[in-house]
């Protein structure tokens, strides 16, 4: 699929989970989709519907304005990144079991982590991904100007071979609907880390 503001082109798995038009891309996510392997047990789920293309070398900015409808708990909107089964990272806005709209944020490295950073209002919020060197930063942004890091990482010794894009999930339902719009990818590094300027 060719989205607006990527420049090179994504696949979509399911392919039937997604479509575009000229401003954003909508996804909805399968029943009981998840990306997931627990640390504290043999529980894992690999079948979130996903939207991944392989970024140009080199540092990257991507982001985009992602609008989930909840209707259960775990139904999120995520930039993901993705090298492999046991390797990826995703920067959630998710759903919590006390029904309020957050942001989470999880890294797997043969087992993965949970980590909620904060509670937004409203379903709408920003998020970005950046690759800086052989690590990856992940902010959030409520205001549409400000941005906030949640999470500072690496995932693999090499970060060219990581796919980069989108995913949809509804772990706990029958599925959601997530719109990714004012999306934005550019070739260049992140300046100042801490405050996401």
């Amino acid at each position: 699929m060719n989205i607006p503001g990527m420049p090179f082109p994504l696949v979509a798995v399911p392919a039937d989970a997604w479509r575009a038009d000229s401003h954003s891309v909508t996804a909805i996510a399968p029943p009981r989709s998840d990306i997931f392997v627990d640390p504290g047990g043999p529980e894992s789920s690999l079948n979130a519907a996903t939207l991944l293309g392989v970024a140009p070398d080199g540092d990257f900015q991507l982001s985009a304005r992602v609008t989930v409808d909840f209707a259960t708990t775990y139904d999120a909107g995520v930039l993901l990144l993705w090298v492999d089964e046991r390797r990826w990272a995703k920067l959630c806005f998710e759903f919590s079991p006390t029904a309020e709209p957050m942001i989470v944020s999880v890294v797997c490295r043969g087992v993965a982590d949970d980590a909620n950073a904060f509670v937004v209002a409203g379903r709408s919020v920003r998020l970005r991904v950046s690759r800086v060197g052989p690590a990856y930063a992940y902010h959030a942004c409520v205001d549409g100007q400000s941005w906030q890091l949640i999470r500072y990482f690496s995932i693999d010794d090499d970060p060219v071979r990581a796919l980069v894009g989108f995913e949809a999930q509804s772990p706990t339902g029958e599925g959601c609907s997530v719109t990714f719009d004012e999306i934005r990818f550019v070739s260049e590094r992140l300046a100042h880390l801490r405050d996401g300027s």
